[in-house]
């Protein structure tokens, strides 16, 4: 079985060099085509931080296993690691936070076991990266969940949890105050935990969760959430078992799945042979398993934990009072103790079961859209414009142009109500959004909105709009604060 491998940035080719020593010395069953990704990549002038060549090498083969990789800064380019992501739509990350005995934390001197998954969705919110200035003052960023989306990565982890034999599956969301994005995402957590009534589910505010995370963090076990905050609880996760050396992650695509450590390329160590290679080792056994090399993974992973166990460490962890071992001498240590069992957190040795690797050739984009059951109708408009003029004033100009279909319900500042009520004390920027309403609530078209931006623009600079859209007599936009 061959694969795709990208060395890195930094430290990544030190630390992808000892992984790669240790998959041969246990005699994997696997070739490496090296593809050419990260900053270096950026310098040539290739704006996504790849090869054209190294897209067509992944995409042919299916798995990426990489190191980590830097983005420059202040040059306008995305990162190379979410464009992968995206590009190949590997809609669910999944990172996996254990108990390390030989890796000290709070939890393991209180010993309190922890075992936690964390699902992340990959692809939207506001990973999307959609930001606009729109006024010298106010930036905008939008924020998508889409119900395929939710579905396609919670539908992923409710079946990995199946497979795991999880007691619990939460999801973090903050439903409470995005009552529309996060409803949406919290909305399809619970459509589809009616289809595996033998798990737990259950749903936890993301606050909260955090809270109860570094004070119980064994009273949870699949956590899923959306991008960024999936982000953030994760990497609260890590710290949780030692810090982001010891945080493997999984990205996986119904396609293309790419493996990586979570944490970052440290130039400041880059080439000194003492950066901790235990994440990406780890996110290779992960991938090992998903290509279906278990008893490998499961021998390599007890080498580890036994090597962990004995106290041997690089110099980011463990005992000070036992010399730290160099990244190639770590390395070493798991290689001579293939065969060994940890006493604590063994992993079973299964029989290996590589699958015969299924090359997809794609003809065009999938497309994924749900059906529409409800009657979709134009209620209204948010227009949102440029002034520093004070709302009432805004008001009676936006008046005049309501003409004989809208009716003017509200304007709000940053999210707060000003009219038709509000407060003095309310600070204000120089954008507000103004909420026009059918008028005795007939439908609405998209010309008649085109019409009002028209007359509105007569009197102000228009920054953005959004129409007010109602399925099925259900309200599927937000009020103002206080409105």
């Amino acid at each position: 079985m061959k694969i795709a491998v990208a060395r890195g940035d930094g430290i990544g080719p030190e630390i992808m060099e000892a992984v790669l020593k240790i998959f041969q010395a246990n005699k994997l069953a696997l070739e490496y085509e090296f593809v050419e990704m990260g900053k270096w990549v950026f310098d040539k002038g290739f704006s996504d931080g790849m090869t054209p060549e190294s897209k067509i090498t992944i995409e042919t083969l299916g798995i990426l296993f990489k190191g980590p990789m830097e983005t420059p800064k202040g040059k306008g380019v995305k990162s190379v690691n979410v464009t992968a992501r995206k590009t190949w739509n590997t809609y669910a990350n999944k990172r996996v936070f254990q108990t390390l005995h030989g890796v000290d934390t709070v939890f393991s001197r209180a010993g309190i076991p922890i075992d936690l998954t964390v699902i992340r969705e990959n692809i939207e919110d506001t990973y999307g990266g959609i930001e606009h200035m729109l006024t010298h003052d106010v930036s905008l960023s939008r924020r998508f969940i889409t119900r395929p989306g939710s579905l396609q990565l919670i539908k992923y982890a409710f079946e990995m949890a199946k497979k795991k034999g999880t007691w619990r599956i939460t999801c973090g969301h903050k439903a409470n105050i995005m009552k529309i994005t996060d409803g949406l995402f919290l909305d399809c957590f619970y459509e589809v935990a009616k289809e595996y009534p033998e798990l737990h589910a259950d749903d936890v505010i993301v606050d909260d969760l955090c809270m109860k995370l570094v004070t119980k963090p064994n009273e949870f076990d699949v956590i899923v959430l959306t991008n960024l905050q999936g982000d953030i609880v994760s990497d609260l996760c890590a710290g949780l078992v030692g810090g982001l050396g010891f945080a493997p992650s999984a990205n996986i695509g119904d396609h293309i799945c790419i493996f990586e450590a979570v944490h970052g390329t440290a130039p400041d160590i880059a080439g000194k042979n003492i950066a901790n290679p235990t994440a990406l080792l780890l996110s290779g056994v992960a991938m090992l398993r998903h290509l279906g090399f278990m008893e490998n993974a499961a021998i390599i992973e007890n080498a580890l934990l036994y090597t962990l166990e004995s106290g041997v460490h690089t110099g980011d962890f463990g005992d000070k009072s036992i010399p730290a071992s160099n990244t190639t001498e770590f390395a070493e240590a798991i290689i001579s103790n293939f065969g060994k069992t940890p006493s604590r957190g063994a992993k079973p040795i299964l029989p290996n079961m590589p699958a015969t690797p299924t090359l997809f050739k794609l003809a065009k984009n999938p497309m994924m859209i749900s059906k529409e059951t409800e009657e979709e109708k134009i209620v209204g408009v948010d227009m949102f414009i440029e002034s520093e003029e004070q709302p009432e004033s805004i008001a009676k100009k936006c008046q005049r142009h309501a003409g004989v279909k809208f009716k003017l319900v509200s304007i709000s500042n940053r999210g707060t109500q000003v009219w038709p009520t509000g407060s003095v004390y309310t600070n204000l920027v120089n954008q507000y959004n103004v909420r026009f309403e059918s008028l005795d609530e007939d439908p609405l078209n998209q010309q008649d909105i085109i019409g009002l931006y028209v007359s509105l623009s007569g009197n102000f600079k228009i920054c953005s709009s959004e129409l007010l859209n109602m399925w099925g007599g259900k309200r599927a936009y937000s009020l103002a604060q206080g409105q």
